[in-house]
């Protein structure tokens, strides 16, 4: 039985993540659970899965809280960064689902790698921002990040039983989101419903967008970078519309290795839960006989620009990262509002990566004040 803690429970990796527990309830426990706000879905959870801890953002939410679970047995309730921490390095806890969405995730993993927990990583700004700190951090600890993310546990897939072969290049797939094959004339018109429309995936809001800019895309190969310790030069984006594909590793001989599937993120979710068994698992098999071609292509730096600054400060990296990160952000959050265009995303984050003064090794304190300095200035510009 693996006793497993969640950050992000009632978000969409989160809800995943106990369907996945949900269906093997032999092999599976939940130990802790987090959340942001929604305090009424937390409440469900926390009656259906019985987890020894929880928190929640704020004071008035745990409040909350417990009238919700009025009859009920509470758990131990926290609130805030405090809270997190507590989640993810509680003592009874195997492995932590980092499911939140932003650089609050960096403290918390920070934690549990010190508390020698495993890491099932879903939350990409952890490496993007700090990935020269995380990884060599679970190496000293001895702890494992298995990735969540389809592209990154494809590619984690595809390494098993390659060890110590060279790999040549990393092909990272998007599904190019709903916008691929316009133009920047077209992308001008575009409204946060349309944005909001993902072909294949279900996710928050904020990833959608970042998948509609292909930001999110650039994200993937700054944490691919990290996690694989491959040059930012040697990871390729490839549009693949079906998101069957889910990336694939290319060796010294030419050899491709890949890993198929129908979208469903359930799957990498168990694989990093269950790594290095793979279990059974309900729902849509894949059919190749039904999908009958596979389609590979190129997208236009020019038209999503978000992708093309996202490869640049990988490369630079230091603090920029952080800074796109943190614009990136701040500027998803006025499209949502409706402040601003979708092309407009791109243009603030290119703006704050202008003005952001570089340091080639940040430590955490200087991450979080790069990110603080990067949101207010946006603050004050668009507000």
């Amino acid at each position: 039985m693996k006793n497993v803690s969640i950050i992000g429970s009632t978000g969409s990796i989160g809800t995943q993540t106990l369907s996945v527990i949900r269906e093997h309830p032999d092999l599976f426990s939940v130990a802790a659970l987090s959340c942001g706000r929604n305090i009424s879905l937390l409440a469900d959870e926390i009656r259906e899965f019985h987890p020894a801890v929880v928190s929640v953002e704020r004071e008035e939410d745990a409040e909350k809280l417990k009238e919700f679970l009025t009859g009920c047995q509470i758990p131990k309730i926290s609130f805030g960064e405090e809270g997190l921490i507590e989640v993810s390095t509680y003592s009874s806890s195997d492995i932590l689902v980092s499911g939140i969405v932003g650089m609050r995730g960096i403290k918390p993993t920070v934690a549990a790698i010190k508390a020698k927990k495993d890491i099932a990583l879903a939350n990409k700004e952890t490496l993007v921002c700090a990935g020269h700190i995380i990884m060599p951090l679970a190496k000293e600890y001895g702890v494992s990040i298995l990735p969540v993310d389809s592209e990154h546990s494809a590619i984690f897939q595809s390494l098993q039983g390659n060890e110590g072969n060279r790999i040549e290049k990393i092909i990272l797939t998007a599904s190019g989101g709903p916008f691929f094959g316009m133009s920047k004339d077209d992308l001008k018109k575009v409204t946060v419903d349309d944005a909001l429309k993902n072909p294949n995936w279900d996710m928050g809001a904020k990833v959608t967008i970042d998948s509609a800019s292909m930001v999110n895309k650039g994200l993937e190969v700054m944490e691919a970078h990290w996690l694989f310790d491959v040059p930012i030069d040697d990871i390729k984006v490839h549009v693949h519309r079906q998101s069957i594909l889910h990336s694939a590793v290319q060796f010294s001989d030419g050899a491709v290795m890949a890993q198929l599937g129908t979208p469903d993120m359930r799957l990498p979710i168990q694989y990093a839960l269950t790594y290095p068994a793979r279990e059974e698992l309900s729902g849509k098999k894949l059919d190749l006989f039904e999908i009958r071609a596979l389609t590979f292509e190129e997208p236009d730096p020019l038209v999503f620009k978000g992708l093309k600054l996202a490869i640049d400060v990988g490369r630079a990296g230091g603090n920029l990262p952080t800074a796109f990160n943190a614009a990136d952000e701040e500027a998803v959050k006025l499209f949502l509002e409706r402040k601003i265009g979708f092309l407009e995303i791109a243009d603030i984050i290119e703006r704050a990566i202008d003005e952001t003064e570089f340091i080639c090794s940040p430590t955490l304190s200087e991450i979080e004040e790069t990110g603080e300095a990067t949101k207010e200035r946006i603050r004050k510009g668009f507000l």
